[in-house]
């Protein structure tokens, strides 16, 4: 019985690294979700015959309506809060370890003494720690709290003590094991949850598609640590899977934004900043829907810049209809998309796919930055930071992030409700262009208005 346990979780790690090499292109995403999801079945089953449990009233329940809870979120979830729920899924699983690993000193009270005494404190912290910072990223990106950095007094000199309380109390865990082992725990735990909203509350709505990586690394790591607290290989290994590919992706965030992990987590990027004054005081050009089609009809060459004002207003497939009937009249067109056009790694591709437009027309910012000084029209729906040309500036928060180079292009015809800035409330120059052409209103609205424009003049 224990070799076809055995065998059957290989088989679940073999189907877990193969589900995320898959996800590495958007072309086989879908097969390596399905992939992983069964991979993850397969661990589920093969556990639930562990001989320890004498009671399976209580995993049904929570089968049913764990179960129940994730296929009503995967169905009801609108496409541009899917960041939410990534941050509260991240939640989810931080807490998670941290249950299973006091359920099982509890159950087993002289792990303190063995080997795993370490492993103990390290989930407890991590997977905590994940848990309130996931729920403060979460708050953050439904608005129930700014999206600027929230600071306070001493904020450094609190977190390094409350890092050293938790490295005071699990060096006692491990040396002096006994009736007091419980009560370092809980304190671990305690501290572990304000670190985790103190790590959180000073990053900006800027930084928030790396701050949602580096989550998602922790829930992993946090279920390795666990893994290795109940022995339980296939947890250690799928945990670590998601912590590496997870360090890795908020790697690669870092360098699209052109900034350290240490800069995001300690940088305060994104502080409020009044613009107020400067906006009421200048003059955009602003044009109409009717305008705009009669401009991009007459355009040999369009880029797209979609961003996350798309995805509130799900203008995807209005975006798509504008696209196919211009590419009808031999447009040539493509859509750059910035690493952080959403808010959280390959959010807009995925929007973008449910709309049915072809991976062949996505160009990562490295591939179709150079084009925009050959384009006759940029079209630019809810993109602000990933197109400012601030960021080419010093001083600001947006500096040294790599942009795409729509003021490069011969028009640019802006979708947006408002001047307003965005998440890392820098203004945008590009607004002002005498080039640039503002059409203000919802862009699923404007989008659709265009499309009736062209219609009308085919």
């Amino acid at each position: 019985m224990t070799m076809l346990i055995n065998i059957a979780y290989l088989i679940s790690i073999s189907c877990f690294i193969l589900g995320l090499k898959f996800l590495s292109s958007p072309r086989t995403a879908r097969r390596g979700n399905m992939l992983s999801a069964f991979a993850m079945f397969i661990a589920v089953v093969v556990t639930l015959f562990d001989r320890q449990i004498v009671d399976y009233t209580y995993i049904l329940a929570g089968i049913v309506i764990g179960g129940t809870i994730g296929v009503a979120a995967a169905k009801k979830i609108r496409m541009n809060d899917m960041p939410q729920m990534v941050a509260i899924f991240n939640a989810f699983g931080g807490g998670a370890s941290s249950l299973v690993v006091l359920a099982q000193f509890i159950h087993h009270p002289e792990m303190a003494e063995l080997n795993t005494g370490f492993t103990i404190p390290a989930a407890l912290f991590i997977g905590t720690m994940t848990f309130t910072g996931s729920i403060a990223a979460f708050t953050k990106l439904q608005e129930l709290v700014k999206s600027a950095p929230i600071l306070f007094p001493a904020q450094k000199i609190i977190n390094f003590l409350l890092h050293l309380g938790i490295v005071i109390c699990a060096v006692l865990f491990i040396t002096q094991p006994g009736e007091s082992s419980f009560f370092y725990l809980l304190v671990i735990l305690l501290l572990s949850a304000v670190i985790g909203i103190t790590l959180v509350l000073p990053i900006g709505g800027a930084d928030m598609p790396v701050i949602i990586a580096l989550l998602n690394s922790y829930s992993g790591l946090a279920a390795a640590a666990s893994g290795f607290v109940i022995n339980n290989y296939v947890l250690i290994v799928s945990g670590a899977l998601v912590g590496a590919s997870g360090l890795i992706l908020t790697n690669k965030m870092c360098r699209a934004m052109n900034r350290s992990l240490f800069n995001v987590l300690f940088g305060a990027v994104g502080q409020d900043i009044d613009t107020g004054s400067q906006t009421g005081q200048r003059n955009v050009i602003r044009y109409t829907p009717m305008d705009a089609a009669m401009i991009l009809e007459n355009a040999r060459s369009v880029i797209v810049v979609p961003g996350y004002g798309l995805a509130v207003a799900q203008a995807q497939y209005a975006m798509h209809d504008t696209v196919e009937l211009l590419r009808k009249r031999g447009t040539e067109i493509d859509y750059a998309i910035h690493p952080v056009a959403g808010r959280m790694p390959g959010h807009m591709n995925v929007l973008l796919a449910e709309a049915n437009v072809p991976y062949d027309y996505l160009k990562d910012m490295e591939e179709i930055n150079e084009d925009f000084k050959n384009t006759d029209v940029v079209l630019v729906v809810g993109a602000n930071d990933v197109i400012n040309p601030a960021a080419r500036g010093n001083g600001n928060p947006l500096a040294g992030m790599p942009i795409l180079n729509a003021d490069q292009a011969r028009s640019i015809i802006i979708i947006k409700r408002s001047l307003s800035p965005g998440f890392a409330k820098v203004e945008n120059e590009l607004f002002y262009e005498k080039k640039t052409m503002m059409v203000f209103g919802d862009a699923k609205e404007m989008l659709l208005k265009i499309v009736a424009n062209l219609k009308t003049d085919s």
